[in-house]
């Protein structure tokens, strides 16, 4: 089977459900409104809240959500087939990604910008918002960890790579600068100088192998781990317009135009899908995802299809520089809609791999040879790209390879795949590491809002101080995990985390729906939240006693399976807890009538300091 058809279905199915469906949402359930004041122009401090143009505020919020999850998760569970994973991807991000992430984004915007868990507080119960809170810290600990080790392996002696990826970060603060200080408003001229730049760093970075500054950019993984964490403690305490916003609208246009040229490429070169549209791994045994498709293809496919890390943006960074309400369609529902399709083209790309290639780059030797499998174009593939390719696990070389497979098939470019692999490398690092910046920067307003019911001051976001105790703590937790972890011991813990948030994000949408009295449309969030929760619930079980557990027979591992068993147990305890205190709400409000929460939106009597001077 060819490419083309997957493509064209994605494409029509996606415009038809934000045209319509989410056009539905917006008016019959969450009731939009422009002549509501937003947060951004309500608490506007130039700080952590600015009202922002949709057009930018799509750019940093597309940026800061799409991580490695849609293009690392597809690719590992391309091992299943093409067809599973692209259903789910299609229907999952139409029906519960895309919903998930425009129910949060209005309410949080229409409660202050307040977080995830202080929403829990208020509209399911105080427990909920406790438990909630130690969830989100814990998974968002893993999800740092999990989505920066890929960026680990794309950049671990890469010399172009690095050095394109680390252009983007000067490149940024001239932008912020341009935008908010020397020439306020002027977009356009920003835009069109980033753009240049951006593009001048991805070609410069071609020039670096070979030269006298390669050593300073051919950095090893405890290199690039330590570079990482030096620059999520940074991002992390710069004021947000100069480095986190423009960064991300800068990375914005690398992303989508790239996923715009794949979209092309692939309807151009209709490729073949080598990979079977179900192959034999599906009933069990898979040598890089373990497991059956049900449940593991959800969870490994993860943020594609629906994303609980994403609530917390909706409900961190970008609720506070929505402008108007009318925005929140757009940027929440048709940001992820941008990400299922970017899910999506990195499926196709990997399944137009042999599967003999694709199992020898994503497997070590000794387990790729106990498949009785052979290579069909390993060596010429090393080749061409000037590195070798097989035995390097993680999903970012082989898409790398498959995105270079496309791109050489256009008129003209047949012999560039060295270039064009490598520039996939960096594509793949400029999505991951827009996603640790804004996850750290989250992370840092929960701490600090813990911290300051221990120690008042610390909750204070406008105190250097208190910024960079919380944000070491931040780092140091998540750079631990990301030290001493591998990607197959990462990855099923981040997926596992990272859709029970989402199962928790979605019946606290479904609490505020129902505490508003718009029950009968309640199904709209619960739906995806019996499947998401049902499924991940599973895998976290399955992942604890055939993956994490049997660990602890080894000396050598023994620590890491305890740890990793612990916190998916402790994860999956508090996920089933808030989902209790929500059928509680529910029934109070259905049954007994008690619709409306304690506290009003826009009741600033309750207001959680950290959040509104934050979060």
């Amino acid at each position: 089977m060819h490419a083309l058809p997957l493509i064209l279905i994605a494409l029509c199915v996606m415009a038809i459900a934000y045209r319509y469906y989410s056009a539905f949402i917006a008016a019959k359930v969450l009731v939009l409104d422009d002549t509501r004041v937003t947060p951004a122009h309500t608490f506007n401090d130039g700080q952590n809240y600015q009202p922002t143009n949709k057009w930018v505020l799509f750019g940093h919020h597309f940026a800061a959500i799409s991580g490695a999850g849609p293009l690392i998760g597809p690719v590992l569970a391309a091992q299943f087939g093409f067809l599973p994973g692209f259903l789910w991807l299609i229907v999952g991000v139409v029906v519960a990604g895309a919903v998930h992430d425009f129910t949060v984004l209005v309410a949080s915007v229409r409660q202050d910008g307040k977080s995830l868990a202080a929403i829990a507080r208020k509209e399911i119960s105080p427990l909920a918002g406790l438990i909630s809170s130690i969830a989100i810290l814990i998974i968002l600990v893993i999800a740092l960890a999990g989505l920066g080790i890929a960026v680990v392996n794309a950049l671990s002696e890469s010399s172009w790579g690095t050095f394109t990826i680390a252009m983007t970060i000067p490149i940024a603060l001239i932008v912020g600068l341009w935008m908010y200080r020397i020439r306020p408003g002027k977009i356009t001229e920003a835009s069109i100088m980033g753009v240049v730049m951006v593009v001048a760093a991805v070609v410069g970075g071609s020039y670096v192998p070979g030269s006298s500054i390669a050593p300073w950019f051919t950095l090893s993984r405890d290199g690039i781990v330590l570079s990482l964490i030096i620059y999520g403690f940074i991002a992390s305490v710069l004021p947000i317009w100069l480095l986190l916003i423009p960064r991300d609208y800068l990375s914005s246009y690398m992303k989508i135009g790239t996923i715009g040229a794949l979209v092309l490429g692939v309807i151009i070169v209709n490729p073949e899908l080598r990979m079977p549209a179900v192959t034999q791994f599906a009933g069990g045994g898979g040598p890089i995802i373990p497991g059956k498709l049900f449940p593991f293809l959800f969870v490994t496919i993860a943020c594609g299809a629906i994303s609980g890390f994403h609530s917390l943006i909706s409900s961190g960074t970008t609720p506070k520089l929505i402008s108007r309400e009318s925005d929140t369609r757009f940027i929440g529902y048709g940001a992820m809609l941008m990400e299922g399709l970017v899910g999506i083209v990195a499926l196709i790309a990997a399944s137009s791999l042999e599967p003999g290639d694709y199992f020898a780059i994503n497997l070590s030797a000794e387990k790729f040879a106990a498949l009785g499998m052979s290579p069909v174009h390993l060596d010429t593939l090393s080749r061409e790209v000037g590195e070798v390719v097989a035995g390097r696990p993680g999903g970012a070389v082989s898409l790398a390879v498959g995105f270079a497979y496309i791109f050489t098939g256009l008129p003209g470019l047949e012999k560039l795949m060295g270039f064009w692999y490598h520039f996939a490398i960096m594509f793949e690092a400029l999505f991951i590491l827009t996603t640790i910046d804004a996850g750290t920067r989250v992370m840092r307003f929960m701490v600090q809002e813990f911290g300051g019911r221990i120690w008042k001051p610390m909750e204070r976001t406008d105190w250097l101080p208190a910024n960079i105790l919380a944000t070491t703590i931040v780092v140091a937790s998540w750079g631990y995990f990301l030290w001493t972890g591998n990607i197959s011991t990462l990855w099923p813990m981040f997926g596992t985390a990272n859709q029970l948030l989402a199962a928790v994000a979605l019946s606290v949408a479904t609490s505020v729906i129902i505490n508003r009295k718009k029950e009968r449309y309640a199904w709209i969030t619960i739906v995806p939240m019996v499947f998401v929760a049902a499924t991940t619930l599973t895998a976290g079980v399955l992942n604890i006693t055939d993956n994490f557990w049997p660990l602890t027979a080894n000396p050598a591992t023994r620590t890491q399976g305890i740890v990793n068993s612990v916190m998916t147990l402790v994860m999956i305890y508090c996920a089933i807890m808030v989902l209790v205190e929500a059928l509680k709400r529910w029934n109070r409000a259905v049954r007994h009538g008690e619709y409306e929460p304690k506290h009003k939106d826009h009741d600033h009597d309750h207001k959680e300091p950290t959040f509104v001077a934050c979060c």
